[in-house]
C-alpha cells in the first residue's frame, strides 16, 4: 500500500453469464506519513459505463482510476461519494473532466460541510501557510485541497441521495443506504446484491474510526444496518477488504471502543484495549499513529466538549 503501489482485486460471483457484471475492481487508498490519506476508490462496470466509488485525493489515485477506466475501454458514467472528506472526494474534478457525463450520488451534507467544517479548515490552513514553514510538497497538497472545496460543482450531487432505496445507475441495480448523523450528517453506503458486497466508506475504517465529523451514536446505528444485509465482502474506506468475521471483529472493538471512552478507564487504557481488540487492522499503521489519532480523538471527540457536536439538535 506503501509508495504508492498499485493493487487490483478482482472478485466474481461466479463462472456465469451474470459474472463479467458483478465484479468490482478495488484501487487502495494510502495513508503515508506526512501526507492526508487516499479513501479506497472502487470501480463497478455497469451496463452504460463505470460506476467510481469515492475518488481519492491526490492525482495518484486519480491516475489509476482513470488508467482503469481507459484499459477497460468503457466510460465512467457515474461517481458515489460516500461522504464529502476530501480523501474520498477530492478527485470528483480530476475524473469529470476526463468524463464530464459522469453524475455525482451523494449526500447533500457536503453542502453544509463547505460552509461549516471546510470553510473553517480552510481558513486554518490558509493561517498555516502564512506562518509556518512548509515545503513543497506540503504546500502543493493543501492548495490542492483548496481547489477541490473551489469546484464546488464537482462536490455537489448531480444526484442527491435523499433515503434508503434501490437505485439503477449506469443499469447496474444497486442498494443505496443514507446514514444520516453518522461519521459525518449523511454517509452513503452502498450493497451490491450480485456480489454481496458491501461498500461502507468510512463507516468502516480498518485502522481507526475516523470521528472528525463524527455523531457516535448515528455511527452505531449505520454499524447495525450494515450488519443486517447478507453481505460476504466488505470494503471500508481506508484499509483492506473484510469478510463478514472479520467485519465482526472490527465492529465489536468500535463498540468497545466508544464503551470505554464513556467508563472513568484511561485514556491509555481505551487506546491499548483498540490496538488489542482491532489488532488485525491496525497492523500495516505505525503504532504513533494510532495513539495519536486515538488520543485527539478520545480528548475532544468523545469526553470533550465536542462530543455531540455532529449529531442533531435535540428538540429544547
Amino acid at each position: 500500500m506503501r509508495g504508492g503501489s498499485y493493487l487490483s482485486i478482482i472478485l466474481l460471483a461466479a463462472c456465469s453469464p451474470a459474472a463479467a457484471a458483478a465484479r468490482y475492481q478495488l484501487i487502495p487508498g494510502t495513508f503515508e506519513e506526512g501526507r492526508q490519506p487516499d479513501g479506497n476508490s472502487i470501480i463497478l462496470d455497469a451496463p452504460k459505463g463505470l460506476i467510481v466509488i469515492d475518488t481519492g485525493r491526490h492525482k495518484a489515485q486519480q491516475d489509476k482510476i482513470l488508467a482503469a477506466a481507459k484499459a477497460r475501454g468503457k466510460p465512467i458514467a457515474a461517481i458515489i461519494n460516500s461522504h464529502w472528506h476530501l480523501d474520498h472526494t477530492g478527485g470528483n474534478q480530476e475524473i469529470r473532466a476526463a468524463y464530464p457525463n459522469a453524475k455525482i450520488v451523494a449526500s447533500n451534507a457536503v453542502v453544509g460541510a463547505l460552509s461549516g467544517f471546510l470553510k473553517d479548515s480552510r481558513k486554518g490552513a490558509e493561517d498555516y501557510l502564512a506562518h509556518e514553514k512548509v515545503d513543497a510538497a506540503q504546500e502543493a497538497e493543501i492548495r490542492g485541497d483548496f481547489a477541490a472545496m473551489d469546484d464546488r460543482a464537482d462536490l455537489i450531487p448531480t444526484d442527491p441521495v435523499t433515503k434508503s432505496e434501490r437505485r439503477v445507475i449506469a443499469g447496474r441495480p444497486l442498494d443505496i443506504h443514507l446514514a444520516p448523523y453518522a461519521a459525518t450528517e449523511g454517509d452513503v453506503w452502498v450493497y451490491d446484491p450480485r456480489s454481496k458486497t458491501v461498500f461502507a466508506g468510512d463507516l468502516v475504517v480498518a485502522y481507526v474510526p475516523f470521528l472528525d465529523t463524527a455523531c457516535v451514536e448515528g455511527w452505531a446505528r449505520a454499524i447495525h444496518e450494515i450488519n443486517a444485509v447478507p453481505f460476504t465482502t466488505l470494503v471500508p474506506g481506508h484499509g483492506k477488504p473484510m469478510n463478514r468475521a472479520a467485519f465482526t471483529q472490527w465492529r465489536t472493538a468500535f463498540h468497545k471502543l466508544i464503551d470505554c471512552a464513556d467508563s472513568k478507564a484511561g485514556k491509555d487504557e481505551c487506546i491499548a484495549g483498540w490496538k488489542r481488540d482491532a489488532a488485525p487492522f491496525v497492523a500495516e499503521i505505525a503504532p504513533r499513529k494510532i495513539d495519536g489519532l486515538l488520543g485527539y480523538y478520545l480528548d475532544q471527540r468523545l469526553r470533550g466538549p465536542e462530543r455531540n457536536k455532529y449529531c442533531p439538535a435535540k428538540p429544547s
